[in-house]
C-alpha cells in the first residue's frame, strides 16, 4: 500500500467499455505522478491510501481493465513530515569556565 496526495482529477474521454464509470485522480507519490482509479471518491488535497498490482484491479470493481493504481481509502488525519522536536535550549552554547584567577594584591 501507498500513501499518496490527490493533485487533481483526470479526464479521459476515450476509455475502454469497463472503464466509463471509474473516476480517474493524479496523484502525487514523492516527486512522481501517478495516475489512480478513485474507488472511494477523494478531492484534490486528500492525503490516501492506494494498492497497486492485482489488488487495484480488484479494488476498482473489475479484473477486465488495466489499472495499475487505486485508491482505496482517504486518510483523516496525517502529516507528510513530522514536527522536529523542540530544542532543549533556547539560549546558545555556554562557553568552557575559565581557570581561576590569583586574588589581586597577593604577594609573593
Amino acid at each position: 500500500m501507498l500513501i499518496v496526495k490527490v493533485i487533481k482529477p483526470l479526464v479521459s474521454t476515450n476509455r475502454i467499455p469497463d472503464f466509463e464509470h471509474k473516476h480517474l485522480q493524479v496523484v502525487l507519490d514523492g516527486s512522481t505522478k501517478k495516475v489512480a482509479v478513485d474507488a472511494v471518491g477523494a478531492k484534490p488535497g486528500d492525503w490516501v491510501i492506494c494498492v497497486s498490482s492485482s489488488a487495484a484491479r480488484e479494488a476498482a470493481g473489475s479484473k477486465s481493465y488495466p489499472s495499475d493504481l487505486t485508491i482505496v481509502g482517504i486518510i483523516d488525519h496525517w502529516e507528510p513530515d513530522p514536527p522536529k522536536p523542540p530544542s532543549t535550549s533556547s539560549a546558545p552554547a555556554a562557553s568552557p569556565a575559565a581557570p581561576p584567577s590569583p586574588p589581586q594584591g597577593a604577594a609573593g
